[in-house]
């Protein structure tokens, strides 16, 4: 599936797409489908920016554990453009294996699921059952939800205040923030509820929990991710005529003569009518010529928040479902990677997703294995005496951008002054947090901003897929 469109209303333009993350290659796969000669250029070996993989002897190992939910239409759409719907199936129905071993009588497994009624009554008979909830819990985390479909997350007061702050107000007790709430923000704000905008919480509960009854289907990469965002990608783009240069870092962006931007990468400058600077926000901010846009400082005020992962490569199995989320412990998040990495000679290899981790990001990994081990021991009784064949961590210490109170502020959109240039990435104002959800929608934007300011006829991408 190409989407190039047969019917081009003016010779072709050039564009230069800089960076080859999932908003660097959404925005070149859109503009090279309208018709335009797009050349992308990523200065690292590869593409898919921080969704990635790498060898370490007979593994392939993701950097970190990437999830997405139903409710994801645009990496959907993503996945499907660069024909890897297969590769990352999704949930049948929500279901997420809960285990508590903060409370006494060794680990205790609960369930988040849901039904096929309506919303909210899909999430009724989960939360019913649920046992790391009092019953008075119960019904306060029902109210809360209610009083969350009632929320605009466009709301820019909702910004202004943090998660933690409309929970207490809501009547939520600490053991239902860590059990539920924190348990699912965490994960996909990359920050506790305390230092999340209510904003950005609004938008992840009302779209994942309140929009649809298979809202929060959960899918992820039975591949490495690298499968996905290098390898298929890179085909797609192929097919769609991108030209694409690997190696290539952007220094500079100028006006050209008679019009358009010369951008200055490794191997020389390209001329461009339009540019799309898929890059981190950092970045962004050294390559906008002057004036692109208000303030250009409030990019370097959206700092980064980290992500930290442990791998676990066991002589044994030790866990018997896909993945299971913990409460009562450090442990946060726990997947099964032993298929998807190619592990060899029996035994089981897992990963532990670790998000908002300022604390733990720099320890030794000789810290952190004697942290960790003894945990997934007591979550994990399969795994006590269970050989440990090789352990070792992944770190991102710019994960996402931290999604603190007043964040939506600074998070600009895909236009600028510039004629011509546009911005992408996930920490752009997309609504959503840095997720690849994201990140798509923001190539999206950015596309599409690029083929108005051309007077190019273009639909948008989520209603081609619809």
């Amino acid at each position: 599936m190409t989407g190039r469109d047969p019917h081009p209303t003016a010779a072709p333009a050039t564009a230069v797409v800089v960076g080859g993350g999932l908003a660097g290659v959404t925005s070149a796969l859109r503009l090279a489908d309208a018709g335009l000669d797009v050349t992308l250029l990523e200065g690292r070996p590869r593409l898919g920016g921080l969704a990635f993989s790498f060898r370490r002897g007979d593994l392939w190992v993701d950097n970190g554990q990437h999830v997405y939910l139903r409710c994801c239409t645009a990496y959907r759409w993503f996945l499907d453009r660069i024909e890897g719907t297969r590769l990352a199936p999704l949930q049948d129905r929500l279901d997420v294996p809960v285990l508590d071993v903060g409370r006494p009588g060794g680990p205790r497994l609960g369930r988040l699921r849901r039904t096929g009624l309506p919303v909210p009554l899909h999430l009724a008979q989960g939360l019913a059952g649920y046992p790391h909830l009092s019953l008075a819990e119960k019904a306060g985390v029902a109210r809360a939800a209610l009083a969350l479909g009632r929320l605009d997350p466009a709301d820019p007061a909702l910004d202004t205040i943090d998660f933690a702050t409309w929970l207490r107000r809501n009547g939520q007790s600490r053991r239902a923030v860590e059990a539920l709430w924190d348990l699912v923000g965490v994960a996909t704000l990359n920050a506790r509820a305390p230092q999340a905008s209510m904003a950005l919480a609004a938008k992840v509960f009302r779209t994942g929990l309140l929009s649809d009854p298979g809202a929060a289907d959960i899918g992820w990469a039975g591949v490495p991710l690298g499968e996905l965002h290098d390898t298929l990608a890179r085909k797609a783009l192929e097919s769609a005529g991108v030209s694409i240069g690997l190696r290539s870092k952007v220094s500079s962006l100028t006006r050209a003569e008679g019009g358009g931007w010369t951008v200055g990468a490794d191997g020389g400058p390209l001329r461009a009518d339009t540019v799309v600077l898929a890059v981190p926000q950092g970045q962004a901010h050294d390559l906008l010529p002057a004036g692109a846009i208000d303030n250009p400082g409030r990019l370097l005020e959206l700092t980064d928040s980290p992500i930290l992962n442990v791998h676990v490569v066991y002589d044994r199995t030790v866990l018997r479902r896909p993945f299971f989320a913990a409460i009562g412990s450090p442990v946060q998040w726990v997947f099964d990677r032993t298929e998807s990495s190619g592990l060899q000679g029996g035994g089981q290899y897992l990963a532990v997703s670790q998000s908002a981790v300022q604390d733990e990001i720099d320890l030794p990994v000789a810290e952190l294995r004697a942290r960790y081990l003894p945990e997934l021991e007591r979550l994990l009784p399969a795994a006590r005496g269970a050989g440990i064949r090789d352990f070792f961590v992944t770190r991102e210490r710019t994960a996402t951008f931290a999604p603190a109170p007043g964040v939506g502020r600074l998070r600009p959109g895909p236009g600028t002054r510039a004629p011509g240039i546009h911005l992408a990435g996930a920490w752009t104002a997309t609504g959503w947090p840095a997720t690849m959800e994201g990140a798509v929608r923001s190539g999206f934007a950015a596309a599409d901003a690029a083929l108005h300011a051309l007077g190019r006829p273009h639909r948008h991408p989520l209603q081609e897929a619809a």
